[in-house]
């Protein structure tokens, strides 16, 4: 099979196209009834070549070093334990020399079904990926619908105009690159996993306080640089 989806790769790479299959997604609701977690089931062949396209960002990527060094989610070699571990050590290293740190904890609700996807495909195209690989994450995006599944009840398709498929392959890589440049606007130091970040500061006069809460108040607001 591996020399016909290397063919279907290529087809798929160089006529800027994907199949309208590969785009339908049956999404599966777990945990709470009050807090769905939407799992998308996707075409496997599909899923094969976003494992391929994955890892040529990866390899891109690791060789500009374009990844924020404090995000340590879907990443080889990060976990959320060396997350802990950075945030964890520099607190410690804080309270031995006797100082104060201010430490907030932050999830980003529905995260990664709120990435507009121009936002996204702009930054993606900056980060130094050859151009047919954009325009292939372009057409992956784009034009998706997905319908819900629960027993053996199936809802209507609707289309999906925002956000990163979870469930996917691809889908947690593109949400890194959309949050990669969160802190080019945050004056302190900021640690993340996926969606959930870690922000704190030395406390040592009034003026960090306030910077803190500028700091906060840009990512509760939305103003960030996302370049």
């Amino acid at each position: 099979m591996i020399s016909y989806l290397a063919r279907l790769l290529d087809i798929t790479m160089n006529n800027g196209t994907l199949p309208g299959d590969w785009k339908r997604a049956t999404v599966i609701p777990i945990s709470f009834v009050t807090n769905f977690r939407p799992v998308s089931l996707t075409s496997e062949v599909c899923k094969q070549m976003e494992h391929v396209i994955t890892s040529y960002l990866r390899q891109v990527w690791d060789k500009n070093n374009w990844l924020y060094e404090g995000q340590h989610g879907f990443r080889p070699g990060y976990s959320c334990e060396s997350q802990v571990i950075t945030v964890g050590q520099d607190n410690a290293d804080s309270l031995d020399n006797g100082e104060r740190i201010d430490t907030i904890i932050i999830d980003f609700s529905k995260a990664l079904d709120l990435v507009p996807h121009g936002r996204l495909l702009t930054k993606i195209t900056n980060s130094g990926v050859d151009s047919r690989v954009v325009v292939w994450i372009r057409e992956f995006l784009l034009g998706r619908t997905q319908r819900v599944r629960v027993g053996r009840q199936l809802s209507e398709e609707v289309r999906v105009t925002s956000g990163v498929q979870q469930g996917s392959e691809l889908g947690p890589l593109l949400f890194l690159a959309y949050v990669n440049d969160i802190w080019r606007s945050i004056e302190s130091p900021i640690r993340l996993y996926a969606d959930d970040c870690v922000i704190y500061r030395k406390i040592i006069n009034n003026e960090d306080i306030e910077n803190l809460q500028k700091d906060l108040d840009r990512l509760g607001s939305g103003r960030l640089k996302m370049r």
